[in-house]
């Protein structure tokens, strides 16, 4: 069992753009889990897009998305949905969280992109992040998204976990112009892997046949 002393909050590094977050979550001891609640702690509204980007490592690996990403990303969206400001994480999820093992490889994959990305990337348009209906309509595009990530569909897991990025990269930077692109890249998604294929209806038709 990992020691207690381990879990406690370490210190935030004093730049807190999305890649030194990254570097922050990836160090440290491999096998140590970097709980949510720990991390979310001191993120205030950049929390959803931390949130986001902790679920795309596990978005990446067929089978485990649909258990774990998928779900995540819908109740982020649902909470958008209905404009919670900070996320809520029920207790047992809060203590959980990706192996710092898990971060390392993601951070080794993702940073040459990531590092391109955050030269265009900056706080602007900010209405687009926090009107109450901008949130909504990012929540709408979260469910959806994370619908379609827990379908087996073959060979998609990679582009949805990129869109995913983008609407991270969005919260956690506070680009409303880049939110913009969010949307209309998860609308290309869903209409092309979701509407066209069928099965994006299909499961909303189950949801609605249990509802009634």
């Amino acid at each position: 069992m990992t020691p207690r002393s381990e879990h406690r909050r370490t210190p935030r590094p004093e730049e807190t753009g999305t890649r030194a977050l990254l570097e922050h979550f990836a160090e440290g001891d491999p096998e140590q889990v970097i709980q949510l609640d720990e991390v979310l702690a001191d993120l205030e509204e950049r929390a959803f897009g931390m949130l986001l980007f902790l679920s795309i490592p596990t978005a990446l690996i067929p089978g485990v998305a649909g258990v774990i990403s998928g779900p995540l990303v819908i109740l982020v969206g649902v909470q958008l949905l209905f404009g919670l400001h900070r996320p809520w994480l029920p207790r047992w999820l809060g203590r959980r969280g990706p192996h710092r093992r898990a971060m390392s490889r993601f951070r080794d994959r993702i940073s040459p992109s990531l590092g391109r990305l955050e030269r265009f990337v900056k706080p602007r348009a900010q209405v687009l992040l926090d009107h109450r209906a901008a949130n909504a309509f990012t929540g709408l595009h979260l469910i959806l998204q994370g619908l379609l990530l827990s379908l087996p569909i073959p060979f998609t897991n990679v582009l949805f976990a990129m869109v995913l990025l983008v609407f991270a990269l969005a919260l956690l930077e506070r680009d409303g112009r880049l939110m913009v692109l969010a949307w209309v890249v998860s609308a290309v998604a869903i209409g092309v892997f979701g509407v066209l294929s069928g099965s994006l209806a299909t499961m909303l038709g189950r949801w609605l046949d249990m509802v009634n």
